[in-house]
């Protein structure tokens, strides 16, 4: 049986990583989804091919991350979550209440400044913003 020829597979192949069903799968379900958790992703992908390990899972995830196809957001408090857009400084944001996370794109403005006062040196190419407040669904809920 030859490996799919899917795009995400053909992502896979051309990162330098081996095609497997479970990597095109996990992609996929990253790709599909919104800000997953490892359990939710895992879930995806049984739905998908069905068994694959929480450890595969991890694995596989980690591959994807370094090579660029998913992103990992942390936000304080919250299991890591992972996305698909990748390749731009997008930031985020995340609703104290419930733990929904949103896009937010590149932020401009006064405040919060994104240059740093001191960047100690370092050669900055990248920001991380994360806003935190009230979802709407939460603000409604919370006014009434």
């Amino acid at each position: 049986m030859s490996a799919p020829r899917t795009p995400a597979a053909e992502e896979l192949r051309g990162a330098g990583l081996r095609v497997t069903a479970a990597r095109v799968a996990l992609l996929e379900t990253v790709r599909d989804g919104d800000h997953l958790d490892v359990e939710t992703i895992a879930s995806g992908v049984r739905d998908r091919v069905g068994h694959v390990s929480l450890q595969a899972v991890y694995e596989a995830l980690h591959a994807l991350t370094a090579a660029g196809l998913v992103r990992r957001i942390e936000p304080a408090g919250s299991p890591a979550r992972f996305e698909g857009r990748v390749g731009d400084n997008h930031h985020h944001v995340v609703c104290r209440s419930c733990g929904v996370v949103a896009d937010v794109d590149c932020a401009a403005g006064e405040a919060p400044c994104l240059t740093a006062s001191d960047d100690h040196g370092f050669s900055i190419d990248e920001a991380e913003v994360i806003y935190w407040g009230l979802c709407p669904a939460c603000s409604t809920a919370s006014s009434s």
